[in-house]
């Protein structure tokens, strides 16, 4: 009768049950949690880009209806440009001072103007009709303040200057004929006044040196 080899009877140990403590378990509970740790940064990603999406389609809501404001804007007025500007945080443009935003719960609309005092708080509401009543009456006051300035600039005389300098050139002096000619006599003495000196010392050289 064949006795058992004890070393081929031992059953090895089954890692499915290896208590947490091991290091086959270490190992394998830090697989786990490194994959659980993936799909909970995956899931938050997406839920990112889902809110980052739904801002701007709030935004997209609100330009489409502040269109017909922007419209009745004069041609040649050119301070207001209705535009999303993407990003991090997706901001409607009213103009280079005013703008857009959602809130943190990214429900509310908040109008925004930077200013020289900071960042001032114009309004905030969840409902697009108050936010297109209050861009409303920026734009109108924004295009008073620029009637004023332009009202200022042609009473102190800004565009008359500005249009006198555009149509005369600046004149440019010729020298006259007679300060031409003269110029040309000083020339002149100078170069035969200087031809003389060296003759001068020519024949001073000459007696000094070569009589001897």
């Amino acid at each position: 009768m064949e006795e058992n080899n004890p070393s081929l009877s031992a059953e090895e140990p089954d890692s499915s049950i290896m208590p947490p403590h091991s290091l086959g378990g270490r190992v394998h509970t830090l697989a786990r949690a490194v994959r659980r740790a993936r799909l909970d940064n995956a899931e938050q990603s997406a839920a990112l880009i889902d809110l980052r999406l739904a801002e701007v389609t709030r935004l997209e809501i609100l330009q489409d209806s502040l269109a017909d404001l922007f419209n009745q804007i004069p041609k040649e007025c050119d301070i207001f440009d209705l535009a999303i500007s993407p990003g991090e945080r997706p901001r409607l443009f009213i103009d280079y001072l005013g703008f857009i935003e959602m809130d943190q719960d990214k429900r509310i609309y908040r109008f925004l103007q930077d200013s020289r005092h900071g960042r001032i708080n114009i309004c905030e509401s969840e409902k697009i009709d108050q936010i297109v009543a209050t861009v409303t009456d920026y734009v109108a006051h924004r295009l008073v303040e620029r009637e004023k300035a332009l009202t200022i600039d042609y009473a102190s005389g800004g565009y008359a200057l500005i249009k006198s300098q555009s149509t005369h050139s600046p004149k440019i002096e010729t020298p006259s004929l007679f300060w031409g000619i003269y110029l040309q006599c000083c020339e002149l003495l100078g170069a035969s006044c200087f031809l003389i000196l060296l003759t001068v010392i020519g024949l001073w050289f000459y007696h000094a040196y070569g009589a001897r």
